[in-house]
Order: C-alpha cells, then sequence, then structure tokens
C-alpha cells in the first residue's frame, strides 16, 4: 500500500534567531539514523542546513575531510571486487525492490525533498516517479545492456570476437541541490547494477535526501560499501574527483569544466549535465488552450529550478498576442505555498544566493527595457526565498536574463515571423540542453527540431516526456554538458570494454599466419582478393 499523507514535520513561520521557540523544524531522533550514515571521522567540521520555506535551521551535518573521501572510496573498491562478481540477477533484484520502496516511502522521502529544497509537493513527486522508473529500467534492461557483443571479426569463420564490458571500479557522484533524489540515483543505479561501487557527494542543502536514498539501498539489499555518502562542499568534491574511477556530475558549466580537467588529468571519465538556457517555440498553428499547460509546466515545475525548464517562449506573432494574454492569466493563477502537500502549485527557491540571482536578473531586464507581465516581485509574505511567477516581454538581447541561466520562476517572450526565424533565436545561444516545439502538423514540427543545437527537443511536451524516456540518452550540447545518461549511455560510460579475438583453426594450420608465412606476394595477393570479395558481399 502506497503512503501518501503528508508527515509531521510542521512548517511555521519564517525563523527567527531572537525567538527562543524557533528551533530546528526535524526531530534529532528522525535525523539521527540519517546523519549516522554519513563517512565522516567528525574532524572537518559541520554544516547546518536550513529550510527554505523558514530560513529555520533542518539539520547539523559533520563534514566529511578529504581523508575521509579516500578511505570510502577504499572501502568501495573492496566492496565492489565482491559486487562485481555477483551474479547480475541479484544485482538487478537490489534495483526492483528500490523501485517499490521508494513508492511505498515515498511521503517521508517527499516531506525531505521539499523541506530541503522549498519545492512544492508535486515537483518534489517527480524526483519519486523518476527513480521508481529508472531503477525499475535498469533492473529489465540490464542484462542486455552488459550483455557480451560479437561484432564481425578480420576474416568471417576465422576469426571469433568477443567484446566484454567490464564495471570501472568506484564511480563519483557529485549532485546539485535542485533533485536531491533524481540526481543522486539516475546514474547511481547504472552504475551500481553494472557491478560498481558508487561515492556520492550530495550538495550541502539536501545531504538528507541523499541518507534516505542509502539508507532505502541498504532496505533493497544492497551489500554495505557500495552506496556511501560523504558530506561537504568544494574540497569534498574535490577529493572525491581525484579518487573516484569515474565521476558524474550534474552542476553548472563553469564548475563542470573545473571536473573535466581534473579528471583528465588522471584519465578517468567524467559524464556532465550542465547548465541550460532552454527554449519553447510555439508555431502559428498551435492550439494554444491545448498548449498552455504543458508550457506553464515546463517553465515553473520545481520553482524553475530545473535543468531542463524553459526559460525563453518563442512564439510565432500570428499566435503570439492570445498566446501572452492566456500565458500571463494562467501564471498569475498558479498557487505559491509551503505547505507539505499537495495544495500549492509552485513552491520557494532553494537558497538566498538563488533568490539574489534571480532578482538580480529581473532587475536588470528591467533597467535595460524590459516590460513585467506577471510576478517580478519578491513574495516575502510567503516565505524568505519565494520569487512569483514571472513572464517577461521585450527583453533586449544583453540583458542577464536573456543570455545567462536564471534557474528561477522567469520566463522571458520572444515574437518571430518564421520557424527559420524561430530556430535562429533558440539556437543563440552558447548552452544546448533541451528545446521544445509545439505544433499543430507534427511533421512541421520535426523538421524544426531536426535543424535545433540541443541533446534533446521535445514536440508537443515540455519535458516530462523525454525526461521519462529513459531508454534514450539525454544530454547537453555547445556547453551544457558531456557525456550522456540514461538508456545505454549511462552503463557505457560506467563500464570499460575487453575485447577478446580468437583465431580458429590456427592449431590446425589454418589460421593467418598461415598465409603471412607464405613466400613473396602471395600474402598481398591473397589478402587483397578476400578484402575485394567481402567489398562487393558488403561484408562489415
Amino acid at each position: 500500500m502506497i503512503d501518501e499523507t503528508p508527515g509531521e514535520a510542521a512548517v511555521g513561520s519564517v525563523f527567527d534567531p531572537e525567538r527562543p521557540e524557533s528551533t530546528y523544524l526535524l526531530e534529532p531522533e528522525l535525523v539521527a539514523p540519517l546523519v549516522a550514515r554519513i563517512s565522516s571521522s567528525q574532524s572537518a567540521g559541520t554544516h547546518r542546513s536550513t529550510c527554505p520555506f523558514t530560513g529555520g535551521p533542518l539539520a547539523t551535518i559533520p563534514v566529511s575531510s578529504s581523508a575521509d573521501v579516500t578511505a570510502a572510496v577504499e572501502r568501495g573498491r573492496l566492496a565492489q571486487r565482491v559486487w562485481a562478481r555477483t551474479d547480475l540477477s541479484v544485482r538487478s533484484r537490489v534495483l526492483d525492490n528500490l523501485a517499490r520502496i521508494v513508492l511505498v516511502r515515498q511521503s517521508e522521502v517527499l516531506d525531505l525533498i521539499q523541506l530541503e529544497t522549498g519545492k512544492a509537493r508535486r515537483s518534489a513527486f517527480d524526483e519519486v516517479g523518476d527513480i521508481a522508473q529508472v531503477a525499475r529500467h535498469y533492473a529489465v534492461k540490464a542484462r542486455r545492456y552488459l550483455s557480451t557483443d560479437r561484432p564481425a571479426g578480420m576474416i568471417p569463420l576465422v576469426t571469433g570476437v568477443r567484446v566484454q564490458r567490464r564495471p570501472v571500479g568506484v564511480v563519483g557522484a557529485i549532485a546539485p541541490w535542485n533533485y536531491p533524489l533524481t540526481l543522486v540515483l539516475s546514474e547511481a543505479l547504472p552504475a551500481l547494477v553494472a557491478g560498481n561501487a558508487v561515492v556520492v557527494k550530495p550538495d550541502p542543502q539536501t545531504t538528507l535526501t541523499a541518507l534516505w536514498a542509502a539508507e532505502a539501498l541498504e532496505e533493497a539489499g544492497l551489500p554495505a560499501g557500495l552506496f556511501q555518502v560523504v558530506a561537504g562542499g568544494r574540497e569534498t568534491g574535490e577529493a572525491l574527483v581525484d579518487a573516484a574511477d569515474h565521476v558524474a556530475f550534474t552542476g553548472s558549466t563553469e564548475a563542470g569544466r573545473k571536473v573535466a580537467a581534473r579528471a583528465g588529468e588522471r584519465l578517468v571519465g567524467a559524464t556532465l549535465e550542465l547548465g541550460g538556457k532552454n527554449a519553447i517555440y510555439i508555431a502559428d498553428d498551435v492550439d494554444v488552450d491545448t498548449a498552455l499547460p504543458g508550457v506553464v509546466r515546463a517553465c515553473f515545475a520545481s520553482t524553475g529550478q530545473l535543468c531542463l525548464s524553459a526559460e525563453r517562449i518563442v512564439v510565432h506573432e500570428a499566435v503570439a498576442d492570445e498566446f501572452v494574454a492566456k500565458l500571463v492569466r494562467d501564471v498569475r493563477n498558479l498557487r505559491l505555498g509551503a505547505g507539505l502537500d499537495y495544495t500549492a502549485d509552485v513552491g520557494s527557491l532553494t537558497s538566498a544566493a538563488q533568490l539574489t540571482k534571480v532578482s538580480a536578473h529581473v532587475d536588470d531586464a528591467i533597467a535595460r527595457g524590459a516590460v513585467v507581465l506577471a510576478g517580478g516581485v519578491h513574495r516575502s509574505d510567503v516565505g524568505p526565498y519565494f520569487y512569483a511567477p514571472t513572464v517577461l516581454d521585450d527583453v533586449p538581447s544583453d540583458a542577464l536574463v536573456a543570455r545567462e541561466e536564471t534557474f528561477g520562476p522567469v520566463v522571458s517572450v520572444t515574437r518571430v515571423r518564421s520557424d527559420d526565424e524561430a530556430v535562429a533565436v533558440m539556437n543563440d545561444s552558447e548552452y544546448g540542453l533541451h528545446m521544445s516545439v509545439w505544433s499543430g502538423d507534427t511533421a512541421r514540427a520535426r523538421k524544426v527540431a531536426d535543424q535545433i543545437e540541443a541533446g534533446s527537443v521535445s514536440i508537443n511536451d515540455g519535458y516530462v516526456l523525454t525526461w521519462g524516456s529513459v531508454g534514450a540518452p539525454t544530454g547537453g550540447w555547445k556547453a551544457s554538458g558531456l557525456g550522456r545518461r540514461h538508456g545505454r549511455s549511462s552503463v557505457e560510460a560506467m563500464t570499460q570494454t575487453r575485447t577478446v579475438v580468437t583465431a580458429r583453426g590456427a592449431g590446425r594450420g589454418l589460421g593467418i599466419e598461415t598465409v603471412f608465412a607464405l613466400e613473396g606476394a602471395a600474402p598481398s595477393r591473397i589478402l587483397s582478393a578476400a578484402l575485394e570479395g567481402m567489398r562487393k558481399l558488403r561484408i562489415p
């Protein structure tokens, strides 16, 4: 039975350090078992996380030192050697169990996600649904993804080729604060089923959710040492990059470049999902009323703090007036709230730093002549970091909000006269993570999608169906990333190949060396004839 009852953690008024009754929102007996899972010697100090809804404290987290990270990786190496030899059916069963557990225990992790990120519960549930789906996918598909490949050899019948996949060892996952369950596990799960160990460093703000994931994996049957959590900031992350056999990083483009360079010095692999300035195109044949709910969700789900969320709307001038008017109406009707229930459409920004960035982008646009059609204000009456869902018009191209990733509930509108102009506007960015095309003619939409410079494009969908198609790779072009996650791509990134070639018949004098042993030009003539014959027969 699925428990959908909100938890008991109360969300009260704004935290006031001068009031003695203003205390931690989570009871110590709830936090202590989770915090005990951190790989930390307690020698590197602590971090206190806060609740975005109120500004009040959530938990005091012991930070992991560089030595703690190294020790965690070494423990992972020891556990991984046994795990890699464990039958794939056992490894797959752990993921299948996890898919069930996250659904059954969803209320408790939904509370944690909301209290750590400030997002609305409906956005928090996206993470529960995502992990249930990803875990199920790899539980079912792992055998196919890890199966031995048998490509054609140099000479048919004479050459046998087997390509095997083996785990890299210990995967270091560095996850941001915006999707603390999804981004902790989305690459950890394929890594684990492939036979790796994982050491994850979540953002300091969202460590509790990562620790809940560790607890759920243990309940699912994962042996000790295979999924460990280290806590801390930049120094902890650097230590993990310096120790892991593969790095899975999600975060800003600036930080991603540094991670890639550091991993490159060690010649270890890195998969990076980085920033975006995603756009939606509304063609002139679109049914506006049908498109609007998906468009609004694409812009404001998770308070706009979503890698795939749209920050630009490019709309054909033929439908622009109707579309923009209805968009503004629907955005103004979005409900802001801090409850641990499903009453709010949009939650809080996660931190004061994020509020400062969003406010600065909007204020800069206004100063340069942009028009605010909806929102544009800090809603401190709801909570310390709430910002009203915002629609901007007439944004100049040199405005911060036009060029940089805002990562908040802000979208700007640009009018165009043709599909070609729309493509040009959408591609005019250093980023290329995700785009969306809405049209009543799917053939036309596909033609537009084929010209867009992005790792993924949704047609008549904001992002949900694209991200949810977990068998397909997703990732960024240009400054939006390196490598891919989901599907076979994640498994391939976190395994290494071993090619074993067998010369059949060599022991009976029928191998290639028999040909090479011939005198003069005979080997060249025989091989030339064989190569020409294979070309004519279209043998690969």
